[in-house]
């Protein structure tokens, strides 16, 4: 079993950048997929960026071009977020799901393993 830490959440004016960050523990974090989620007030958790252990990175359509995933450990994944918009306010989490072939299949997911969550607010 993996425990996820996050780390990096506060406030930013939009336009600003902000960077998360999350250490895996207590398992071996290069059998997992590790992605990025969000959950903005009254809506559902959607799923950001994600990275396998392969360091193939995939993104939601909501971010892409503006956030970047990466992987320098196996145990730590950052999100980079650029560019903030208001609509990017939200509980961001960190996940993790079992893989043994390095691979994240099914996107995003089926992921088992989550952290506390740290909020981003995005306001003027």
């Amino acid at each position: 079993q993996v425990r996820l830490g996050e780390s990096g959440g506060g406030s930013v004016q939009p336009g600003g950048s902000l960077r998360l960050s999350c250490q895996a523990s207590d398992a071996n974090p290069s059998n997992y997929c590790l992605a990025w989620f969000r959950q903005a007030p009254g809506k559902e958790r959607e799923g950001l960026a994600l990275m396998s252990s392969r360091g193939i990175a995939f993104y939601a359509d909501s971010v892409k071009g503006r956030f970047t995933i990466s992987r320098d450990n196996a145990d730590t994944v950052d999100l980079e977020m650029n560019s903030v918009m208001p609509e990017d306010t939200g509980m961001y989490y960190c996940a993790a799901k079992y893989s043994s072939s390095g691979y994240c299949y099914g996107r995003f997911g089926n992921f088992a393993y989550w952290g506390q969550g740290t909020q981003v607010t995005v306001s003027s």
